[in-house]
């Protein structure tokens, strides 16, 4: 069973809409995820905004994919180093410490992430 980042049991990101690399609805990770898919991160205006700047576009709908497009509130398995990136330009948007995947602490310290904490 997948760890979170308190050494506890992975719970779900979100099935609505399905996330994960695995779209499993788990931050779960693996060798074939280049990208380290495990921050539970809720998706806000500017996050989804800032992502779009660097070219990964969250917001639309790519049906081809299965990929409804992201809204605030949805909550989405990010790459971890995609926060990082958002928290360093003051767009990092909350995470579900409980569904964060405890690969994440090899690119974040549980300090920080824990400033950023939404409820479940």
């Amino acid at each position: 069973m997948a760890k979170n980042v308190f050494g506890e049991n992975l719970i779900p990101c979100s099935t609505a809409p399905m996330t994960g690399f695995y779209r499993n609805g788990c931050c779960e990770t693996g060798p074939d995820d280049l990208g380290t898919h495990t921050v539970c991160a809720v998706m806000t205006d500017e996050f989804l905004e800032f992502s779009l700047s660097r070219g990964n576009d969250l917001i639309t709908p790519r049906p081809e994919y299965a990929f409804p497009g992201l809204k605030p509130g949805d909550k989405w398995c990010l790459c971890a180093s995609r926060w990082m990136e958002a928290y360093q330009a003051g767009v990092a948007p909350l995470v579900v410490l409980e569904a964060t995947h405890e690969k994440t602490l090899d690119y974040l310290p549980l300090g920080e992430l824990v400033k950023f904490a939404a409820k479940k």
